[in-house]
């Protein structure tokens, strides 16, 4: 939690300090972050130095002192052999000399008894041995009789001499178990600060990361809302090195600029489809007069013409209307449920291509229960019409179309089925795209648009569900709706009726 409340801490503050200043290239900001990374680890390294620094300086001069202790101490016990030796050998020979020699050794005795004192403060074997050597001082100035007598604290003094070499020897042994804890410790504090320093790191790594990242997930966002056709109204201004601002800024433009492009593309369709469909309207009404003998008989010839330009326009206005569609579809999302008989729509479509499908001779079997669906009607009718129209356009002429209606649960399915040419394999993956037409030939005066099944597709979609191509049916194209039951709350979901409707076909000769 201390962790979570330090992160949001800096972040916050660098939030503040990025909206003062900010690198102004991403090298410049990279460079930086490698920089500002490199720091912790700077420290660690200086710090490690400066303690193996102070560690092996400690250790030298412990050493050091180490060596010359213990050589004061050996000194000490071979003086006190030499001044042992120089006595006995005086009180057998009585040799003047053999006493000079021994009061040099004595004098030297002193001077390391003195130096040794600072190592071995209040020691009593040391102590003894200062008072024993003042006692053997006077011996020079002895008679050969006393100096004989006096030998035997020779014994004491040379046991005084070995304790204190003992005694040296652990001092020196102590010395060295403290550098060797005072080593671990060193030790155990790089470890610490080896952690704390490599988190401080790690943390700081992730905080440039971040501003690293942040504006390019901002551009990212942008794009993509660009590409979805969202964009907000007004756009977060990016935030980060100069690059990545003036390319927010290029996306500024493209935005603007798709959308003037939207705009134009709008009042094109509007104007195109104004200027085509008064013309239209007007050829379609004088082939109806002509039709009518409004100005005159005509002869089977002429009546043959003028019904094949009659459905020329009539498939002219349908591909209007399908790009029209199309383009409201883009830019009408939201669906607008209600409860609707699925029968009465496939009726409703299939009249409406009622003279169609008699000039095509095709055998229809529809689906004529009542079956009560909640979705939006008025797009399940426009996929139910392109996909009769697909299938008059490309089915076999005399050949069977089937419409099925089936209620699986809390689903729909609506099949529309046609015999004629299978639809080929490199064409299924491209099937629903807009303006692909595939390798099948359209049978009629007019190439299609190629826009029909994308239309029906896109309003599946809207109603969250799905058109896809069956491949388990007994005639030679199937498509497969979904729709799910689009209740307004989880209690009409609940209360949906639940007896299932099989499908029934019923032949209905148009």
């Amino acid at each position: 939690m201390t962790l979570t409340l330090f992160l949001h801490r800096t972040i916050s503050m660098t939030s503040q300090v990025s909206r003062r200043w900010r690198p102004r290239s991403l090298v410049q900001l990279v460079l930086l972050a490698f920089l500002v990374v490199m720091l912790p680890i700077a420290v660690l390294m200086f710090q490690a130095g400066e303690a193996l620094s102070e560690l092996s300086r400690l250790a030298d001069v412990s050493a050091r002192q180490a060596v010359d202790q213990t050589r004061r101490a050996r000194a000490l016990s071979n003086l006190a052999v030499e001044m042992e030796r120089s006595a006995r050998q005086y009180a057998v020979v009585e040799q003047p000399g053999l006493m000079e020699i021994f009061n040099d050794k004595a004098d030297e005795f002193t001077d390391l008894l003195d130096e040794h004192q600072h190592l071995l403060p209040g020691n009593l074997d040391l102590m003894a041995l200062r008072h024993q050597i003042h006692v053997l001082a006077e011996l020079p100035e002895m008679p050969p009789e006393e100096v004989r007598e006096q030998l035997d604290q020779f014994a004491s003094f040379a046991e005084h001499t070995s304790a204190v070499l003992e005694a040296t020897n652990r001092q020196i042994d102590d010395r060295i178990d403290s550098i060797s804890v005072q080593a671990g410790q060193v030790q155990q504090r790089l470890w610490l600060q080896t952690a704390g320093l490599v988190s401080a790191s790690l943390l700081l790594m992730l905080l440039c990361t971040w501003l690293i990242i942040r504006p390019i997930r901002q551009l990212e966002r942008r794009i993509l809302s660009l590409g979805s056709g969202a964009e907000p109204p007004r756009a977060h201004h990016i935030q980060g090195p100069a690059e990545l601002v003036s390319l927010g800024e290029r996306l500024d433009w493209l935005s603007a600029r798709l959308n003037e492009l939207e705009a134009q593309k709008q009042q094109f369709l509007r104007h195109m489809s104004h200027e085509l469909k008064t013309p239209l309207a007007s050829v379609r009404e004088g082939t109806s007069l002509l039709s009518d003998d409004v100005a005159g008989a005509l002869t089977p010839r002429q009546r043959e013409i003028v019904e094949l330009i009659d459905a020329s326009g009539e498939e002219l206005q349908t591909l209007i209307e399908q790009l029209l569609d199309y383009n409201l579809l883009q830019h009408s999302q939201e669906a607008v449920y209600e409860r609707f008989d699925i029968a009465t729509v496939i009726k409703e479509v299939l009249a409406k291509h009622q003279l169609a499908l008699e000039k095509k001779g095709m055998q229809v079997s529809a689906h004529q229960q009542p079956l009560e669906w909640r979705a939006d009607r008025s797009r399940t009718m426009r996929i139910l019409d392109n996909l009769v129209s697909n299938a008059i356009a490309y089915g076999e002429d005399g050949g069977d179309l089937e419409l099925r209606a089936q209620r699986r649960g809390r689903t729909l399915a609506i099949e529309v089925a046609n015999s004629g040419e299978p639809i080929a394999d490199e064409d299924r993956e491209q099937l629903f795209d807009a303006f692909y037409q595939g390798r099948a030939r359209r049978k009629g005066a007019l190439k299609g648009s190629g826009i029909g099944l994308s239309v029906a597709a896109d309003c599946a979609k809207a109603q969250n569900g799905t058109l896809t191509l069956s491949d388990d049916d007994p005639l030679d194209v199937c498509f497969r709706l979904t729709l799910p039951w689009n209740a307004e709350d989880a209690d009409e979901t609940n209360n949906t009726p639940q007896v299932m409707l099989t499908a029934i076909s019923d032949d209905a000769r148009n």
